[in-house]
């Protein structure tokens, strides 16, 4: 159960306006790895506020070193998901934004399938972050993929 309405999800720009082809050209176009950092952290301050109400137990990503929140929703009217999730690091925050564009508004099938640990593979980062923070996405990324396979 989720406290955020289903038009505070669908307001989210990541996934919805912003599409992973834009992160992985932007990335492409970045020449080091700070101006890759900067611009991960920069998409982790596009991340919608998360009620309070849902930072609870219910929703917390374990297996994460930096405190995670998760939650989605379905439209009923178009079947599409969506992502609220939210970090207490900066990070975090931006590799939760680059799951958000990956999965947002894409059918619980399509969230399944979609194979999200490539295009960080295909972005390199997977090598440039620390192994606990590497646990930490793939947490985040079974949740996802546990909820959404509970709608199929």
């Amino acid at each position: 159960m989720t406290h955020a309405t289903l038009e505070q999800f669908k307001a989210n720009p990541l996934g919805t306006q912003i599409k992973i082809e834009d992160v992985l050209e932007a990335f492409e176009f970045l020449e080091d790895w700070e101006e890759r950092y900067g611009y991960i952290a920069d998409l982790g301050k596009q991340l919608p506020a998360m009620p309070e109400a849902d930072k609870c137990e219910a929703n917390f990503v374990h297996g994460c070193q930096s405190q995670v929140w998760l939650t989605m929703t379905q439209d009923p009217s178009s079947q599409h998901m969506y992502l609220m999730i939210e970090s207490d690091a900066i990070i975090v925050k931006g590799l939760a934004a680059i799951v958000m564009i990956a999965l947002n508004d894409r059918t619980p099938a399509e969230i399944v399938e979609m194979d999200v640990l490539a295009i960080f593979e295909r972005m390199d980062l997977l090598r440039h972050i620390s192994p606990t923070r590497g646990n930490g996405l793939r947490a985040m990324l079974e949740r996802v993929k546990a909820i959404a396979g509970s709608y199929c």
